[in-house]
């Protein structure tokens, strides 16, 4: 979901271990970076249960992604999508701290 305007986008999303972010792009053939979340700003990573997500297209499928500035509202196309992205999103964030000392 959008962060300015809030309506439902396909986005690309590539996962950088070594770079500790994952950014997004519009799609897939696309250069321009439209957005970029660094693992240290992560504070949690949640299945969407009281369906606060407005009008998403797949309640069911929706999941947030919660930072130091903003919540991320994200919907997967399978459950089983959706249990592997949280878990490299979450795999991700953790992994960071371990840098941290």
């Amino acid at each position: 979901m959008g962060g300015k305007i809030k309506s439902w986008k396909k986005r690309w999303f590539v996962f950088d271990r070594l770079k500790r972010n994952f950014c997004y792009y519009v799609d897939k053939h696309e250069t321009k970076l439209k957005g970029l979340i660094y693992f240290q700003a992560i504070e949690e990573v949640y299945y969407d249960h009281l369906r606060s997500a407005a009008k998403s297209p797949n309640p069911a499928l929706t999941f947030c992604v919660k930072t130091h500035d903003r919540l991320y509202y994200m919907v997967a196309p399978s459950a089983e999508a959706m249990r592997i992205w949280m878990d490299v999103i979450v795999t991700g964030a953790e992994g960071y701290t371990q840098f941290m000392s």
